[in-house]
């Protein structure tokens, strides 16, 4: 008798809490699931980074015509956001990790993207062409996010929103051997890691 009132209390409370869940769980918004997390400046082994836009879409260093509003960017994934970016690379020169003049336009442009998306945090990959041994690429690629982020930062971003990765030149835009697609793999590539 005593065994089976505590069997009744129990059976009772875990109806309450299944249909408690149950109810939050339908009235829950459905979220996308978020990719993994890129490797950091502190992480040994790079993981891989979110698939780069086309090389189309890097080629076209068009600044956009109108700029772009939470409105139009607000209910797409991260995955849509990365696949066609509002946030443009920034390429460097051969052993370089300095901004140039047009660096600098691009990474103010990108800034200003993320003052219109306040939401947004983003990580900066640092990238290099296949030339240097693994060692010297990740550092270069390290140094080329890291540059990005300051001047990103010093333009009135969050350092919080802003991350930085290296991935040496595990992940090249182009796949050539020659100067011009090395051009396009030593770069800082902007992803959208959090809204």
């Amino acid at each position: 008798m005593k065994y089976r009132h505590i069997l009744l209390v129990v059976l009772a409370v875990a109806t309450t809490v299944l249909m408690g869940a149950c109810a939050r769980r339908q009235s829950a918004p459905v979220t996308t699931p978020q990719p993994a997390p890129p490797v950091t400046e502190s992480d040994a082994v790079p993981q891989a980074p979110p698939a780069p836009r086309s090389s189309q879409a890097v080629v076209d260093d068009e600044p956009t015509s109108s700029p772009l509003v939470e409105d139009e960017l607000a209910g797409r994934a991260l995955e849509d956001l990365n696949r066609d970016s509002p946030l443009r690379p920034v390429f460097f020169s051969v052993d370089s990790f300095e901004l140039d003049d047009e660096g600098r336009s691009v990474v103010a442009g990108n800034a200003e993207v993320l003052k219109q998306n306040p939401q947004w945090a983003v990580t900066i990959e640092g990238h290099c062409d296949e030339r240097g041994t693994a060692e010297y690429n990740l550092a270069l690629g390290e140094r080329r996010a890291a540059a990005a982020r300051t001047y990103m930062v010093s333009l009135g971003i969050a350092p919080a929103r802003v991350k930085t990765a290296s991935y040496g030149d595990e992940y090249p835009f182009e796949h050539a051997h020659s100067e011009d697609a090395w051009s396009r793999n030593r770069r800082a590539h902007f992803v959208v890691s959090g809204k």
